[in-house]
Protein backbone atom coordinates (compact mmCIF):
# COMPACT_ATOMS: atom_id res chain seq x y z
CA UNK A 1 0.00 0.00 0.00
CA UNK A 2 1.42 3.27 -0.92
CA UNK A 3 1.95 6.12 1.32
CA UNK A 4 -0.33 8.08 -1.10
CA UNK A 5 -3.65 5.57 -0.79
CA UNK A 6 -6.73 7.19 0.66
CA UNK A 7 -7.61 5.00 3.39
CA UNK A 8 -10.88 3.01 2.71
CA UNK A 9 -13.21 2.41 5.96
CA UNK A 10 -16.50 0.18 5.80
CA UNK A 11 -18.21 1.12 9.46
CA UNK A 12 -21.10 -0.99 11.16
CA UNK A 13 -23.24 0.65 13.78
CA UNK A 14 -26.32 -1.12 14.77
CA UNK A 15 -27.89 1.32 17.12
CA UNK A 16 -27.87 4.71 18.71
CA UNK A 17 -24.93 4.50 20.84
CA UNK A 18 -22.96 2.62 18.06
CA UNK A 19 -23.85 5.75 15.84
CA UNK A 20 -22.70 8.60 18.54
CA UNK A 21 -19.80 6.52 18.57
CA UNK A 22 -19.41 5.92 15.02
CA UNK A 23 -19.38 9.65 14.25
CA UNK A 24 -16.93 10.65 16.64
CA UNK A 25 -14.54 8.35 15.59
CA UNK A 26 -15.09 9.38 11.86
CA UNK A 27 -14.56 13.02 12.82
CA UNK A 28 -10.99 11.75 14.65
CA UNK A 29 -10.42 9.93 11.85
CA UNK A 30 -10.78 12.92 9.41
CA UNK A 31 -8.48 14.85 11.55
CA UNK A 32 -5.53 12.30 10.93
CA UNK A 33 -6.58 11.52 7.95
CA UNK A 34 -8.71 14.15 5.23
CA UNK A 35 -8.44 11.67 2.37
CA UNK A 36 -10.07 8.62 4.27
CA UNK A 37 -13.39 6.94 3.00
CA UNK A 38 -16.73 5.76 4.15
CA UNK A 39 -18.84 3.34 4.01
CA UNK A 40 -21.42 0.91 5.93
CA UNK A 41 -24.13 1.15 8.11
CA UNK A 42 -24.63 4.30 10.92
CA UNK A 43 -27.89 6.42 11.98
CA UNK A 44 -29.20 10.05 11.67
CA UNK A 45 -25.33 11.35 13.07
CA UNK A 46 -23.00 9.19 10.96
CA UNK A 47 -25.00 10.09 7.77
CA UNK A 48 -24.52 13.56 8.88
CA UNK A 49 -21.09 12.69 9.07
CA UNK A 50 -20.98 12.12 4.95
CA UNK A 51 -21.83 8.09 5.32
CA UNK A 52 -24.19 6.72 2.97
CA UNK A 53 -25.69 3.77 4.48
CA UNK A 54 -26.06 0.32 3.22
CA UNK A 55 -29.58 0.41 4.53
CA UNK A 56 -31.23 1.84 7.30
CA UNK A 57 -29.93 1.09 10.87
CA UNK A 58 -33.10 0.73 12.66
CA UNK A 59 -33.60 -2.81 10.28
CA UNK A 60 -30.83 -3.76 12.94
CA UNK A 61 -31.76 -1.88 16.16
CA UNK A 62 -33.44 -4.27 17.83
CA UNK A 63 -33.33 -5.98 21.40
CA UNK A 64 -34.79 -8.80 23.25
CA UNK A 65 -35.21 -12.46 22.37
CA UNK A 66 -39.27 -11.82 20.85
CA UNK A 67 -38.03 -9.10 18.61
CA UNK A 68 -35.19 -10.55 17.50
CA UNK A 69 -37.39 -14.04 16.91
CA UNK A 70 -39.99 -12.09 14.54
CA UNK A 71 -37.46 -9.92 12.79
CA UNK A 72 -35.20 -12.74 12.49
CA UNK A 73 -35.27 -13.52 8.42
CA UNK A 74 -34.94 -9.55 7.86
CA UNK A 75 -31.53 -9.46 10.40
CA UNK A 76 -30.21 -12.75 8.15
CA UNK A 77 -30.77 -10.96 5.13
CA UNK A 78 -28.91 -7.57 6.16
CA UNK A 79 -26.02 -10.02 7.77
CA UNK A 80 -25.55 -11.37 4.43
CA UNK A 81 -25.92 -8.24 2.20
CA UNK A 82 -23.00 -6.22 4.80
CA UNK A 83 -20.56 -9.34 4.61
CA UNK A 84 -21.44 -8.70 0.39
CA UNK A 85 -21.11 -5.21 0.84
CA UNK A 86 -17.66 -5.55 2.81
CA UNK A 87 -15.90 -8.37 0.61
CA UNK A 88 -16.71 -6.77 -2.99
CA UNK A 89 -15.48 -2.89 -1.75
CA UNK A 90 -12.38 -4.57 0.01
CA UNK A 91 -11.83 -1.80 2.03
CA UNK A 92 -8.67 -1.47 4.34
CA UNK A 93 -10.20 -1.93 7.47
CA UNK A 94 -13.69 -3.22 9.07
CA UNK A 95 -14.61 -1.42 11.86
CA UNK A 96 -17.54 -2.67 14.29
CA UNK A 97 -19.24 -0.89 16.83
CA UNK A 98 -21.27 -3.01 19.59
CA UNK A 99 -24.11 -4.89 18.42
CA UNK A 100 -22.25 -7.98 18.54
CA UNK A 101 -25.34 -10.21 17.79
CA UNK A 102 -25.14 -8.61 14.34
CA UNK A 103 -21.85 -7.32 13.77
CA UNK A 104 -19.65 -10.52 14.82
CA UNK A 105 -22.04 -12.54 12.19
CA UNK A 106 -20.88 -10.49 9.63
CA UNK A 107 -17.18 -10.71 11.20
CA UNK A 108 -17.08 -14.38 10.90
CA UNK A 109 -18.58 -14.39 7.41
CA UNK A 110 -16.06 -11.68 6.06
CA UNK A 111 -13.15 -13.08 7.51
CA UNK A 112 -13.96 -17.03 6.11
CA UNK A 113 -14.20 -15.34 2.53
CA UNK A 114 -11.49 -12.86 2.75
CA UNK A 115 -8.73 -13.58 5.28
CA UNK A 116 -6.76 -10.53 4.41
CA UNK A 117 -9.58 -7.95 5.92
CA UNK A 118 -8.35 -6.44 8.72
CA UNK A 119 -10.98 -6.15 11.44
CA UNK A 120 -11.81 -3.80 14.40
CA UNK A 121 -14.81 -4.40 16.99
CA UNK A 122 -15.17 -1.61 19.06
CA UNK A 123 -16.73 -1.96 22.33
CA UNK A 124 -16.11 -5.03 23.58
CA UNK A 125 -19.31 -7.54 24.32
CA UNK A 126 -19.66 -8.33 28.35
CA UNK A 127 -17.62 -11.54 28.45
CA UNK A 128 -16.59 -10.82 31.56
CA UNK A 129 -20.45 -10.72 32.79
CA UNK A 130 -21.59 -13.66 30.76
CA UNK A 131 -20.95 -16.13 28.01
CA UNK A 132 -16.76 -15.97 28.57
CA UNK A 133 -16.63 -18.45 25.49
CA UNK A 134 -17.32 -15.48 23.23
CA UNK A 135 -13.93 -13.95 23.85
CA UNK A 136 -11.61 -16.94 22.47
CA UNK A 137 -14.07 -17.78 19.53
CA UNK A 138 -13.47 -13.63 18.61
CA UNK A 139 -9.96 -14.50 18.11
CA UNK A 140 -10.45 -15.80 14.84
CA UNK A 141 -12.32 -12.67 13.47
CA UNK A 142 -11.00 -9.81 15.59
CA UNK A 143 -7.70 -7.90 14.82
CA UNK A 144 -7.77 -5.58 17.55
CA UNK A 145 -10.86 -5.08 20.37
CA UNK A 146 -10.93 -0.95 21.59
CA UNK A 147 -12.62 -1.34 25.08
CA UNK A 148 -14.49 1.37 26.84
CA UNK A 149 -14.03 0.21 30.29
CA UNK A 150 -10.99 -0.16 32.42
CA UNK A 151 -11.15 -3.40 33.55
CA UNK A 152 -11.71 -5.44 29.96
CA UNK A 153 -8.29 -6.06 28.49
CA UNK A 154 -7.07 -7.93 31.53
CA UNK A 155 -10.45 -9.86 31.46
CA UNK A 156 -9.66 -10.69 27.45
CA UNK A 157 -6.09 -11.89 28.86
CA UNK A 158 -7.88 -13.96 31.29
CA UNK A 159 -10.39 -15.47 28.87
CA UNK A 160 -8.45 -15.55 25.89
CA UNK A 161 -9.87 -13.35 23.99
CA UNK A 162 -8.20 -10.99 21.05
CA UNK A 163 -5.34 -8.23 21.14
CA UNK A 164 -7.46 -5.82 23.20
CA UNK A 165 -6.54 -1.98 24.03
CA UNK A 166 -8.50 0.30 26.83
CA UNK A 167 -9.08 3.42 24.26
CA UNK A 168 -11.20 5.38 27.40
CA UNK A 169 -15.03 5.57 27.51
CA UNK A 170 -17.28 8.63 25.57
CA UNK A 171 -18.40 9.88 28.68
CA UNK A 172 -14.71 11.13 29.22
CA UNK A 173 -15.12 13.42 26.99
CA UNK A 174 -18.03 15.44 28.59
CA UNK A 175 -16.73 15.35 32.07
CA UNK A 176 -17.21 19.44 31.66
CA UNK A 177 -20.81 18.93 31.08
CA UNK A 178 -21.40 16.33 34.17
CA UNK A 179 -19.33 18.62 36.42
CA UNK A 180 -20.56 21.55 38.49
CA UNK A 181 -19.15 24.45 38.65
CA UNK A 182 -18.74 26.60 41.79
CA UNK A 183 -22.55 27.85 41.99
CA UNK A 184 -23.81 24.99 40.76
CA UNK A 185 -21.98 22.66 43.25
CA UNK A 186 -23.43 24.91 46.15
CA UNK A 187 -27.07 23.85 44.79
CA UNK A 188 -26.09 20.37 45.63
CA UNK A 189 -26.67 21.22 49.21
CA UNK A 190 -30.67 21.03 48.53
CA UNK A 191 -32.83 18.39 48.64
CA UNK A 192 -33.01 17.82 44.92
CA UNK A 193 -33.35 13.94 44.05
CA UNK A 194 -32.89 12.88 41.03
CA UNK A 195 -34.57 10.01 39.21
CA UNK A 196 -34.10 7.96 36.29
CA UNK A 197 -36.23 5.14 35.88
CA UNK A 198 -34.23 3.90 32.34
CA UNK A 199 -34.89 4.34 28.56
CA UNK A 200 -37.12 1.74 27.45
CA UNK A 201 -40.70 1.36 27.84
CA UNK A 202 -40.55 -1.69 30.00
CA UNK A 203 -37.64 -0.43 32.11
CA UNK A 204 -40.24 2.75 32.81
CA UNK A 205 -43.23 0.69 33.41
CA UNK A 206 -41.74 -1.36 35.60
CA UNK A 207 -39.89 0.75 38.13
CA UNK A 208 -41.88 4.14 38.26
CA UNK A 209 -44.53 2.73 40.55
CA UNK A 210 -42.15 1.62 42.79
CA UNK A 211 -40.29 5.06 42.54
CA UNK A 212 -43.60 6.26 44.07
CA UNK A 213 -43.58 4.74 47.18
CA UNK A 214 -40.05 5.51 47.68
CA UNK A 215 -40.41 9.06 46.80
CA UNK A 216 -43.36 9.40 49.34
CA UNK A 217 -41.49 7.30 51.89
CA UNK A 218 -38.56 9.46 52.18
CA UNK A 219 -40.58 12.65 52.03
CA UNK A 220 -42.23 11.27 54.80
CA UNK A 221 -38.45 10.70 56.66
CA UNK A 222 -36.55 13.74 55.58
CA UNK A 223 -39.25 16.42 54.89
CA UNK A 224 -39.75 18.08 51.05
CA UNK A 225 -37.83 16.96 47.94
CA UNK A 226 -37.54 18.37 44.84
CA UNK A 227 -37.97 15.90 41.72
CA UNK A 228 -36.51 15.96 39.13
CA UNK A 229 -36.64 13.31 35.99
CA UNK A 230 -34.87 13.00 32.83
CA UNK A 231 -37.17 11.90 29.85
CA UNK A 232 -36.40 10.86 26.11
CA UNK A 233 -38.39 12.24 23.53
CA UNK A 234 -40.47 9.05 23.43
CA UNK A 235 -41.26 8.21 26.33
CA UNK A 236 -42.33 11.73 27.87
CA UNK A 237 -45.88 11.42 27.14
CA UNK A 238 -45.91 8.15 29.12
CA UNK A 239 -43.80 9.50 31.93
CA UNK A 240 -45.81 12.48 32.19
CA UNK A 241 -49.21 10.30 32.52
CA UNK A 242 -47.73 7.98 34.91
CA UNK A 243 -45.95 10.84 37.52
CA UNK A 244 -49.24 13.01 37.00
CA UNK A 245 -51.16 11.58 40.63
CA UNK A 246 -47.85 11.17 42.59
CA UNK A 247 -48.25 12.96 46.00
CA UNK A 248 -44.62 14.75 45.52
CA UNK A 249 -44.85 17.29 42.17
CA UNK A 250 -42.52 16.03 39.48
CA UNK A 251 -39.87 18.17 37.38
CA UNK A 252 -39.95 16.20 33.69
CA UNK A 253 -36.98 17.50 31.92
CA UNK A 254 -36.46 17.43 28.16
CA UNK A 255 -33.62 17.47 26.14
CA UNK A 256 -29.71 16.31 26.94
CA UNK A 257 -28.70 20.30 28.25
CA UNK A 258 -31.58 20.04 31.11
CA UNK A 259 -30.73 16.40 31.88
CA UNK A 260 -26.69 17.32 32.39
CA UNK A 261 -27.98 20.41 34.25
CA UNK A 262 -29.86 17.84 36.77
CA UNK A 263 -26.64 15.39 37.11
CA UNK A 264 -24.75 19.20 38.48
CA UNK A 265 -26.73 20.29 40.85
CA UNK A 266 -28.85 16.94 42.14
CA UNK A 267 -27.92 15.59 45.57
CA UNK A 268 -28.54 12.39 45.10
CA UNK A 269 -30.32 9.49 42.61
CA UNK A 270 -32.44 6.75 42.13
CA UNK A 271 -31.29 4.64 39.08
CA UNK A 272 -32.09 1.85 37.05
CA UNK A 273 -28.78 -0.38 35.82
CA UNK A 274 -27.03 0.76 32.87
CA UNK A 275 -25.10 3.51 31.14
CA UNK A 276 -26.20 6.17 33.04
CA UNK A 277 -25.12 4.58 36.68
CA UNK A 278 -21.80 5.74 35.05
CA UNK A 279 -22.57 9.26 34.10
CA UNK A 280 -23.47 9.04 37.67
CA UNK A 281 -20.69 8.28 39.29
CA UNK A 282 -18.37 10.24 37.05
CA UNK A 283 -20.96 13.27 37.93
CA UNK A 284 -19.73 12.55 41.28
CA UNK A 285 -23.95 12.37 42.35
CA UNK A 286 -24.61 9.68 44.49
CA UNK A 287 -27.25 7.18 44.09
CA UNK A 288 -29.18 3.65 44.77
CA UNK A 289 -29.39 1.45 41.77
CA UNK A 290 -32.38 -0.53 41.26
CA UNK A 291 -33.82 -2.87 38.18
CA UNK A 292 -36.42 -5.18 37.61
CA UNK A 293 -37.50 -7.37 34.74
CA UNK A 294 -39.91 -10.17 34.17
CA UNK A 295 -39.59 -13.31 35.49
CA UNK A 296 -38.62 -15.76 32.58
CA UNK A 297 -35.90 -12.83 31.94
CA UNK A 298 -34.71 -13.19 35.87
CA UNK A 299 -34.68 -16.82 35.32
CA UNK A 300 -31.93 -16.44 32.49
CA UNK A 301 -30.16 -13.99 34.14
CA UNK A 302 -29.64 -16.22 37.77
CA UNK A 303 -28.39 -18.75 35.60
CA UNK A 304 -25.49 -17.23 32.99
CA UNK A 305 -24.70 -13.76 34.51
CA UNK A 306 -21.13 -14.03 36.36
CA UNK A 307 -21.49 -10.89 38.56
CA UNK A 308 -21.80 -10.04 42.22
CA UNK A 309 -22.56 -6.56 41.30
CA UNK A 310 -24.42 -5.58 37.79
CA UNK A 311 -23.32 -1.55 38.16
CA UNK A 312 -20.30 -0.03 36.24
CA UNK A 313 -19.10 1.84 38.77
CA UNK A 314 -19.25 -1.04 41.60
CA UNK A 315 -17.85 -3.51 38.33
CA UNK A 316 -14.81 -0.82 38.05
CA UNK A 317 -14.25 -0.56 41.22
CA UNK A 318 -14.14 -4.73 42.33
CA UNK A 319 -16.39 -3.47 45.07
CA UNK A 320 -19.90 -3.01 45.91
CA UNK A 321 -20.39 0.85 47.07
CA UNK A 322 -23.88 1.65 45.85
CA UNK A 323 -26.07 -0.26 46.81
CA UNK A 324 -28.18 -1.73 44.24
CA UNK A 325 -31.78 -3.67 44.54
CA UNK A 326 -32.53 -6.27 42.17
CA UNK A 327 -36.08 -8.23 41.90
CA UNK A 328 -37.60 -8.78 44.44
CA UNK A 329 -35.24 -7.06 46.04
CA UNK A 330 -36.23 -3.59 44.72
CA UNK A 331 -38.86 -2.13 47.37
CA UNK A 332 -39.61 1.23 48.30
CA UNK A 333 -38.71 0.17 51.57
CA UNK A 334 -34.91 -0.74 50.46
CA UNK A 335 -34.82 2.11 48.17
CA UNK A 336 -35.87 4.70 50.46
CA UNK A 337 -33.54 3.24 53.66
CA UNK A 338 -30.30 3.40 51.72
CA UNK A 339 -31.54 6.63 49.99
CA UNK A 340 -31.94 8.72 53.15
CA UNK A 341 -28.20 8.62 54.54
CA UNK A 342 -27.22 9.81 51.00
CA UNK A 343 -29.75 13.45 50.98
CA UNK A 344 -28.99 13.66 54.69
CA UNK A 345 -25.10 13.73 54.70
CA UNK A 346 -24.08 10.86 56.24
CA UNK A 347 -21.06 8.50 55.90
CA UNK A 348 -22.58 6.64 53.17
CA UNK A 349 -22.42 9.51 50.88
CA UNK A 350 -18.91 10.03 51.80
CA UNK A 351 -17.95 6.78 51.06
CA UNK A 352 -19.39 7.10 47.70
CA UNK A 353 -18.01 9.95 46.82
CA UNK A 354 -14.29 8.66 47.59
CA UNK A 355 -14.78 5.99 45.58
CA UNK A 356 -16.21 7.81 42.22
CA UNK A 357 -13.11 9.58 42.69
CA UNK A 358 -11.38 6.28 41.98
CA UNK A 359 -13.59 5.23 39.18
CA UNK A 360 -12.27 9.02 37.70
CA UNK A 361 -8.94 7.82 38.66
CA UNK A 362 -8.88 4.11 36.73
CA UNK A 363 -11.03 5.30 33.50
CA UNK A 364 -8.14 8.58 32.93
CA UNK A 365 -7.13 8.00 29.06
CA UNK A 366 -3.53 9.49 28.63
CA UNK A 367 -3.10 13.11 28.83
CA UNK A 368 -4.01 15.25 25.38
CA UNK A 369 -5.81 12.22 24.44
CA UNK A 370 -9.83 11.61 23.74
CA UNK A 371 -11.02 8.24 23.67
CA UNK A 372 -12.56 8.76 19.75
CA UNK A 373 -8.53 9.79 19.18
CA UNK A 374 -7.18 6.51 20.52
CA UNK A 375 -9.54 4.91 18.54
CA UNK A 376 -8.74 6.19 15.25
CA UNK A 377 -4.96 5.92 16.07
CA UNK A 378 -5.52 2.33 16.14
CA UNK A 379 -7.60 2.04 13.72
CA UNK A 380 -4.99 3.95 11.41
CA UNK A 381 -2.20 2.03 12.68
CA UNK A 382 -4.04 -1.02 11.60
CA UNK A 383 -4.38 0.06 8.14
Amino acid sequence: MSASHAKRIFIVAGEESGDQLGVKLMRALRASAPDVSFSGIGGKAMMEEGLAPLFSMDDIAVMGFLPVLQRLPLLLRRIAQTAEAVVAQQPDVLVLIDSPDFTHRVAQIVRKADPKIKIINYVSPTVWAWRPGRAKKMRAYVDHLLALLPFEPQAHVDLGGPLCTYVGHPLMERLADLRPNEAEAVQRQTPRLLLLPGSRRSEVTRLLPVFRETVALLVNTIGPVEILLPAVDRLAVLITKQVRDWPVPVKILRGEADKYAAFRTARAALAASGTVTLELALAQVPFVAAYKVNSVEAMIARRVVRLSSVILPNIILGENVVPEFLQEDCTAQNLSAALVPLMRGDVARDVQLAAFDHVDELMQVPAGESPSGLAAKIVLATV
